[in-house]
């Protein structure tokens, strides 16, 4: 266990090197950093550091009390806490490769800034990256609040990994694009329900993407350039994440893990103009494709 228990927290001893950095995006969200950071405080391993990277206008997040507790209690712990402000606002692209600038350790997670993960969760998704030999794996986030929305048609695209995780082509015009209601509502919850699985051992399945919580080998997403492709795009938009996550699975495979262990605090979004999809930009063939397959539909319907 790398974490320090109470009986440590006064002695002056350095953190252990991470082998794990955990990092953060936010914006104008104290109370729910202050969750996903009390999250973090529950993991017993592996060895990590976290940073925090702000763009909020008017005074950073980590400044407010109940965030600055929580940092205190990670520090004690034996984390390392990087507090940082980012601006000005670039877009998420930006931000996201900003924090992978900062990055030392071989695992780097990504972690937005409105989802609290199980005690656990870092464990798992860190021996399965180690296990898989991929470039990434991620837990999909869930919204408890539909728990008792049981959507059996949006899992009929389920496919579980058997054998070695492979590099994969996903586009919106290719089968695997079909993958992506998996993980809407509380499908993540549903999926891991009678799996039978004790709380160290996971199941690796086929995704389209993963939003919020994935971990990447730093050196496969470096190698894939990361989000360099930031440049390129408006300030508003979305979809940064399944660009990067595309390009590293065509080179290294990638991966969803069960059980999930992130749950999503359901806070409104602090993305408000998600007009462009950053895949669309950095993919302009697949966006292409999708925008002639619309426009066969809506031809075929009228006639």
């Amino acid at each position: 266990m790398s974490r320090r228990i109470s009986a440590q927290w006064a002695d002056d001893v350095p953190p252990v090197p991470a082998v794990m950095d955990v990092l953060i995006p936010g914006c104008e969200r104290p109370a729910e950093l202050a969750v996903t950071l009390a999250g973090l405080a529950g993991q017993d391993g592996p060895a990590f550091s976290v940073v925090v990277s702000d763009q909020s206008a008017d005074g950073a997040d980590w400044k407010h009390p109940a965030v600055a507790a929580m940092v205190r209690v990670l520090r004690v712990q034996g984390r390392k806490v990087t507090l940082t402000q980012h601006l000005p606002r670039r877009g998420m692209a930006e931000h996201r490769q900003h924090l992978l600038d900062l990055a030392q350790a071989a695992q780097v997670l990504f972690l937005d800034n409105d989802i609290w993960l199980e005690p656990g969760a870092l464990a798992r998704m860190s021996g399965a990256l180690t296990s898989l030999g991929c470039g990434f794996v991620g837990m999909a986030v869930q919204g408890l609040s539909y728990l008792h929305d049981d959507r059996p048609g949006e899992r009929a695209t389920f496919e579980p990994w058997s054998g070695p995780v492979t590099p994969e082509r996903v586009r919106r015009d290719e089968p695997g694009f079909a993958r992506w209601p998996l993980h809407n509502a509380a499908n993540p919850t549903h999926l891991g329900a009678g799996l039978e699985l004790n709380e160290d051992q996971w199941l690796a399945y086929r995704v389209a993407w993963l939003g919020g919580c994935v971990l990447f080998d730093r050196a496969s997403l470096q190698s894939c350039g990361g989000f360099d492709f930031w440049a390129q795009l408006p300030q508003a938009h979305s979809g940064e994440d399944v660009a990067a996550q595309w390009r590293v699975m065509e080179r290294f495979g990638g991966a969803g893990l069960l059980p999930s262990g992130a749950v999503h605090l359901e806070s409104p979004t602090t993305v408000r103009e998600r007009d462009v999809d950053a895949f669309d930009i950095v993919f302009p063939d697949a966006a292409a494709q999708g925008a002639a397959d619309q426009k066969t539909a809506v031809q075929n319907r009228s006639t």
